[in-house]
């Protein structure tokens, strides 16, 4: 454990360092859209839910949807800066068991139409995990470079996803596989050492099997 573990992150709102990880959460879903959310449903469970009002994780949510960081002084004013920019949030009761107590289900919709569903939670020290995007297993923190692929459940596909990264010699530090069934619809989340190049995603997007690709580079404003 580091000392930033222990003292906790550099932020703006009350001393929950839950709340710094709900800017966190609201900042990776907007990584992760790569373009301005217009609507947005948040469902909070646990201590999110039953506190989320007096440890402003609702506001905290919607300053990290917007792109603010954790140390950003307009987080308390992210509402109004959320309805002068035209996006619609609104806020209810995420329908979980057993998740961890400070964990936020959002659904969110982009200016193009695109669409997705994050399943994320604050562990502390301003730490998060996106546990599911679109209702498969992801598991996650952003911290690196973040490639999740969508693909059919195929021989072949992992290989050529590595392959399309070593041809633009990207390194890989983590990957996790996750499938709904043999033969069904599968996700691969690969963590990278460096920023993954436009080609790369270009090459993936376009290949057979592919059915979506989400890239989030939290090191990038």
């Amino acid at each position: 454990m580091g000392i930033f573990d222990i003292i906790g992150p550099v932020m703006v709102g009350p001393s929950s360092s839950h709340t710094a990880g709900a800017v966190r959460i609201g900042y990776i879903c907007y990584k992760l859209m790569d373009e301005p959310i217009k609507n947005v449903h948040i469902g909070l469970y646990g201590s999110f839910l039953a506190t989320g009002r007096g440890h402003g994780t609702d506001r905290a949510l919607v300053a990290g949807l917007l792109g603010m960081k954790p140390d950003n002084v307009c987080i308390p004013d992210s509402f109004e800066i959320a309805r002068e920019k035209g996006m619609n949030f609104e806020f209810g009761e995420a329908k979980l068991t057993g998740a961890n107590p400070n964990t936020a289900v959002l659904n969110l919709e982009g200016d193009s139409g695109r669409k997705l569903e994050i399943v994320a939670e604050s562990i502390g020290g301003g730490r998060i995990k996106i546990r599911k995007i679109d209702g498969l297993d992801a598991n996650f923190s952003g911290d690196y470079p973040t490639l999740v692929v969508h693909n059919v459940d195929e021989p072949g596909h992992i290989a050529m996803i590595t392959e399309i990264l070593r041809a633009q010699s990207v390194n890989i530090a983590t990957m996790q596989l996750y499938r709904e069934c043999p033969g069904g619809m599968a996700v691969t989340v690969i963590e990278c050492d460096q920023e993954i190049p436009k080609e790369a995603l270009d090459g993936l997007e376009h290949a057979p099997g592919i059915i979506k690709v989400t890239y989030c580079d939290c090191g990038n404003s």
